[in-house]
C-alpha cells in the first residue's frame, strides 16, 4: 500500500536465505516504505559472509528496503553454547538499536518469527513504545519447536519455556499461521489476537525449468534424490543413510543422493555417512545461492525432505515442500500432520510417515521402478498445486494486509 511504512524485526535476513528477504521486496514494490531490523548475516555455517564482521556494516538498502544492523554473537562452530549465544544476543543488542528507528514513525510492526521465539523482544518493545500493531508470522511455535531439537522432560523446565514463549505471542495484536493446525493451537494460547491463515508462499523462480547441461551430466546415469536446504536436526537426514544401507545390502548403486546445502548437522551426517561405508550413495554440493537451486531441481528424479516425529513439527508445512511442489518434480517425503496432509492433496509423490524408514525405503525403490511417464504425473500435479495454493503475489497481498490494516482476505 503506497505510503505506509512497516518495520520488519527478524534476525535473519538477505545475505542469508529466508524468506523475508523476498517478502520485504514484495512489500516494497508493492509502494511501502520497509524498514528492517535485523542481525549480522552468519546463518547457517556460523561464519561473517563475506564483507561482514561483528562492527558492520550496520546499515544497508537491498532490493528498496533499508536495513538496520544489529550486533550478534556467530553461531560459529554450531555448538550448543554457541547457537544458545547467538539465539540471546540479537535480541538484547537489537534493544540498543531501537533508537536508531525512534523518529521514523511506522504505521504496523512486522515481526518474522523463527526460532527463537526471544527474537521478538525488539519487535514488542518498539510497538509497544510507539503504540504500533505488531503483527508476528508465526514459523516456529515454541516451546514446541525447542523440543523437536532438544527433549526437555523437566516439567518445571518446560513450564517456565511455555509461560516466556505464550507472553511473547500474547503481546501480538495480530497472528499469522501457516495453517489450519497452527491456527488453532495460536487461537489457545492468545485467543485475544487477530488471526489469519497465510501459507509460506513459494517465490516464482522454484517454478522455472533450469536446465544445467553440465550439472546434468555430472549426475547422468542414476535415479537422483536430491535434498536442498539446511541441514540440521529437524530434517532427520539420517533416514537417508539406512536407505542407503538397505541400498547397499540390495547392490542397487542406481540410486543417488545428492545433498545441496549447509547446517549445523552436516558433519555429525557425513561422521554417520563414513561409519556406514555409504559414501558412494552421497554427494554434497555445498552451500549455494537460492538462484542455483532450480537447476538442482531440474535434474532430480525425485526431491527428499523430512521432519522428525512430533506432532507439533508437523503444524506446518515447511517451505522446502512447496518448493519442490513449484518444481514439477516426483516428492519423496517422510512427514506427518500438515505437511503429509498437502501431500496427499497434491498427489505429487510418495509419502511415508515421519521417522518410518522401512516406508521410505519401500517409497524410495517404487519411485525409482515406476515407469518415467508415471514420475513426470506426479510432477505435474505437484506444480498444478502449487499454482493454485502457494503463488506468491496472492499470498503476498494477503499478507501485507493483514499487516497493515487487519483485514483478512
Amino acid at each position: 500500500m503506497k505510503g505506509k511504512r512497516i518495520l520488519v524485526v527478524s534476525q535473519h535476513y538477505w545475505p542469508e536465505n529466508f524468506r523475508i528477504t523476498d517478502i520485504c521486496a514484495g512489500f516494497a514494490a508493492d509502494g511501502c516504505e520497509v524498514d528492517v531490523l535485523c542481525g549480522l548475516p552468519n546463518y547457517p555455517k556460523g561464519e561473517w559472509f563475506e564483507g561482514y564482521r561483528y562492527t558492520g556494516p550496520r546499515r544497508e538498502s537491498h532490493a528498496g528496503v533499508q536495513i538496520f544492523r544489529a550486533g550478534e554473537i556467530r553461531r560459529r562452530g554450531n555448538t550448543s553454547l554457541r547457537i544458545f549465544l547467538n539465539y540471546i544476543s540479537f535480541p538484547v543488542t537489537a534493544l540498543f538499536n531501537l533508537p536508531r528507528l525512534h523518529r521514523r514513525k511506522y504505521d504496523a510492526v512486522f515481526c518474522y518469527e523463527t526460532s527463537p521465539v526471544l527474537m521478538m523482544l525488539p519487535a514488542v518493545v518498539y510497538a509497544k513504545l510507539h503504540r504500533v500493531p505488531l503483527t508476528t508470522y508465526v514459523l516456529d511455535l515454541w516451546p514446541e519447536n525447542l523440543y523437536s531439537v532438544m527433549p526437555v522432560r523437566n516439567k518445571a523446565l518446560r513450564a517456565v519455556a511455555a509461560g516466556v514463549s505464550h507472553w511473547f505471542y500474547r503481546r501480538s495484536e495480530r497472528l499469522v499461521a501457516m495453517s489450519p493446525a497452527l491456527d488453532e493451537r495460536l487461537a489457545a494460547i492468545a485467543p485475544r489476537a487477530q488471526r489469519t491463515v497465510v501459507p509460506q508462499y513459494c517465490e516464482d523462480l522454484y517454478a522455472q525449468d533450469v536446465h544445467d547441461a553440465a550439472l546434468e551430466s555430472r549426475f547422468a546415469g542414476r535415479f537422483n534424490v536430491v535434498f536442498a536446504g539446511n541441514i540440521s536436526p529437524a530434517q532427520n537426514l539420517p533416514l537417508l543413510v539406512e536407505c542407503a544401507r538397505r541400498l547397499k545390502a540390495a547392490d542397487r548403486r542406481d540410486v543417488h543422493f545428492v545433498i545441496v546445502g549447509d547446517g549445523m548437522s552436516r558433519d555429525a551426517l557425513e561422521q554417520e555417512i563414513a561409519a556406514a561405508d555409504v559414501a558412494d550413495w552421497f554427494t554434497f554440493e555445498g552451500q549455494h545461492p537460492v538462484t542455483d537451486i532450480p537447476a538442482y531441481h531440474t535434474m532430480a528424479d525425485a526431491l527428499f525432505a523430512a521432519l522428525n516425529a512430533s506432532e507439533d513439527v508437523g503444524l506446518t508445512v515447511p517451505a522446502k515442500i512447496t518448493s519442490y511442489l513449484a518444481a514439477g518434480r516426483p516428492c519423496l517425503v517422510s512427514v506427518s500432520g500438515e505437511a503429509a496432509r498437502v501431500m496427499d492433496e497434491a498427489a505429487a509423490g510418495l509419502t511415508s510417515p515421519a521417522g518410518d524408514v522401512h516406508g521410505l525405503y519401500e517409497n524410495l525403490l517404487a519411485l525409482a521402478d515406476m515407469p518415467p511417464e508415471r514420475r513426470a504425473a506426479l510432477g505435474h500435479a505437484g506444480r498444478a498445486y502449487y499454482e493454485t495454493h502457494f503463488r506468491r503475489e496472492p499470498l503476498l497481498r494477503q499478507l501485507e494486509d493483514f499487516v497493515l490494516s487487519g483485514k483478512k482476505m
